[in-house]
């Protein structure tokens, strides 16, 4: 039930999927992949290497890249930045976000930051089930800013947890991508969650763990890191949610609550 996860040492449990997820035992690593690929239905042919024997653990297996052209990137000015569920889309209500039929959270509250409460209009919240493919891509082109890692709870992210709890995204773990566009400022979210163990991107490499009880602040201003549609971004180590903030002027979202998406699929009008 759902008010049992108050109860759970989130990160505790975390830590120890890290570590399970890194052991090169043979017997283990394989016995448990298989196990995972038969429970969740994983799509072993879109991956590049289709024996999971080949992998050195479950981890370098759940972050397993996909053959070339599996994904063909949409001419759309918009795409999905990866595989998922659409959880909630739209317009922000006064700053508000829609978490699940009555229930909201602020801009503020998932950003952390006061000074963005009109700047962004809309958003797109996409759930990674664990057969997903997990790496993250760029939705659009944009120049890297500034990232923001914000310590939090590991709550799951999945539909009954998000009908639940109040504000589980802006009360979770997360880190916030800040990049400039020809549409203006666009954040993208990498939502934490319990057995997330570890959350990446591709300039910065592994930013959790180690967890931290403060907030951290990396400045990409005098680096210059640009970003292709497409692009790798960064992925997740087990199932999550990724939340695409866009501003004023952004391409209206194409969209329905439930759509099932593929990395690269057109998202806009």
């Amino acid at each position: 039930m759902t008010f049992l996860q108050f109860l759970l040492p989130h990160h505790l449990l975390s830590r120890l999927m890290f570590r399970f997820a890194r052991i090169q035992v043979h017997w283990i690593k394989n016995s448990f992949t298989s196990w995972f690929v038969s429970n969740y239905k994983v799509n072993l042919n879109e991956a590049e290497l289709e024996d999971i024997k080949e992998y050195k653990n479950f981890n370098d297996f759940f972050t397993r890249s996909l053959k070339a052209g599996i994904r063909p990137l949409s001419e759309s000015k918009v795409v999905s930045p990866v595989d998922g569920v659409v959880s909630q889309f739209g317009n922000m209500e006064g700053s508000m976000i829609v978490q699940a039929k009555g229930k909201k959270f602020s801009v503020k509250a998932l950003l952390a930051d006061s000074s963005k409460d009109d700047f962004y209009t809309s958003f797109a919240t996409i759930y990674l089930s664990p057969k997903d493919y997990h790496r993250i891509h760029m939705p659009f082109d944009g120049i890297l800013k500034s990232m923001k890692y914000i310590p939090g709870n590991l709550f799951s992210v999945n539909k009954r947890t998000v009908e639940n709890i109040d504000q589980v995204f802006a009360r979770n773990e997360r880190l916030i991508c800040y990049f400039d566009t020809e549409y203006g400022e666009m954040a993208l979210v990498m939502v934490g969650a319990i057995f997330v163990g570890s959350m990446e991107t591709s300039w910065e490499g592994q930013v959790t763990p180690p967890y931290t009880k403060s907030v951290k602040t990396y400045d990409y201003d005098s680096r210059q890191i640009g970003l292709s549609k497409g692009e790798e971004l960064g992925r997740f180590n087990m199932g999550s949610t990724v939340i695409l903030i866009l501003p004023k002027g952004s391409p209206e979202l194409n969209l329905e609550t439930g759509q099932a998406l593929k990395m690269g699929q057109s998202i806009s009008n």
